[in-house]
This record gives structure tokens, C-alpha cells and sequence, in this order.
């Protein structure tokens, strides 16, 4: 049987996890391997909150792509991986590690998935979630308070100094690699149908169950 590998990206705060968690009940999380691009950050060499600010999270040259680019070819040979876990309070990886075997179904998320062409060859379909820059960057703010430990200040100053000229230069324009541009995330059921329904006709296209 072949793997097939699903890639979600779009902006931060877009609804990329939404979307993911929605494809993840419809298909059915027995038969899907999921695997978040911000478990590959790499850890941040630093001693002083300036040093910290300086280091640009929104760059592709954060993320551990080379690794992310192993793990799924290997999910897609039949192998099991473990997935690194990553402390986004001190920027480093955790000693632990969490096992993901292999499915049929590889769901990749994340921002910057569809910047890196190695990546972009391993995915069988690519799904870009649209959200209107303010919903964002409101979601962001959330986010950050609530999961990270951070203020509204230094959500403000990393937004305007990395993520939105990140966005821009890298997040946006990748978005025609897509097969399907999702407006609105998670709240466009008409669209998440579509996407099910693909997800189901590349499933029966790979002999699922031969």
C-alpha cells in the first residue's frame, strides 16, 4: 500500500490546526500519522532576553526540515518515528521524544511546509488555510498569552520585526503550491468536505485495505 501525505500550511494563527483536527475526524485518527512542523524548531543558543529577541522563529532556517523530510519518508516506507518535543518557554528541545508509527494517512501542519521543495515532493496534497491578516494576528496574541507565557508587547514587537515580513516573504507566496486554498480555516465546512472527500478518493487511488 502507498502512504499518502497530506500538507496543511497557512499563516500563523490562520486555522491550520483546526483544519488539521477536522481532517483528523473525518478520515479517522486510526488512520492518520500527524506530525507538526513546530515539533522541529531548533534550539536557540541564548543568555539574555535580548539575545532571545534578536533570533528570528519565523525564518525557514529555524525549523529542522532536514528531519522533518526523513521522518516522513520514513512514514511513508512503513517505519515509526519519534517526533522531537520542543519547550517553546526555554526554545529547546526536551529529552523526550513522542513515537508515531505509520498509517495510511502522513498529515503534515504548519506555516512554513509548502517554503521548502523537499518537503512539497513528499506531499500527495497540499492544502493552504486563508485567513484575513487581523484574525490572525488576534489569534496570535491569544495564543501566546494563554500557552507560552508571553505579553501583549512582545507579541506586538515579534509580529511586526519576523512573523508578518516572514509572512510575506515566504508564508504568502508559497500558498501556489496548493491544490486547495481553504478561506476562513476551520469554519468552512463546505470547503473541509472537499478536502475529506479528496483525502478519501487518494486513500482508495493508494489500495488502502490491499
Amino acid at each position: 500500500m502507498r502512504r499518502v501525505a497530506l500538507g496543511v500550511a497557512g499563516g500563523t494563527g490562520s486555522g491550520k490546526t483546526t483544519v488539521a483536527s477536522k481532517i483528523l475526524a473525518a478520515v479517522g485518527r486510526d488512520r492518520i500519522a500527524f506530525l507538526a512542523h513546530d515539533s522541529y524548531y531548533k534550539d536557540v543558543e541564548w543568555r539574555s532576553e535580548e539575545q532571545l529577541q534578536q533570533h528570528n522563529f519565523d525564518h525557514p532556517s529555524a525549523l529542522d526540515n532536514d528531519l522533518l523530510v526523513k521522518h516522513v519518508e520514513a512514514l511513508k516506507q512503513g517505519i515509526a518515528i519519534e517526533v522531537p518535543v520542543y519547550d517553546f518557554v526555554v526554545h529547546r528541545r526536551t529529552e523526550e521524544t513522542v513515537r508515531v508509527e505509520p498509517r495510511p494517512v502522513i498529515l503534515v501542519e504548519g506555516i512554513l511546509l509548502f517554503a521548502e521543495p523537499k518537503l512539497r515532493t513528499l506531499l500527495d496534497f497540499k492544502i493552504y488555510v486563508d485567513t484575513d491578516a487581523d484574525v490572525r494576528l488576534a489569534r496570535r496574541i491569544q495564543r501566546d498569552i494563554e500557552d507560552r507565557g508571553r505579553t501583549v508587547g512582545d507579541v506586538l514587537r515579534q509580529y511586526m520585526e519576523t512573523v508578518r515580513p516572514m509572512h510575506l516573504e515566504f508564508a504568502e507566496p508559497s500558498k501556489r503550491w496548493a491544490d486547495v486554498i481553504v478561506p476562513e480555516g476551520g469554519a468552512n465546512v463546505v470547503a473541509l468536505e472537499m478536502v475529506t472527500a479528496r483525502v478519501e478518493q487518494l486513500l482508495a487511488e493508494a489500495g488502502e485495505g490491499d
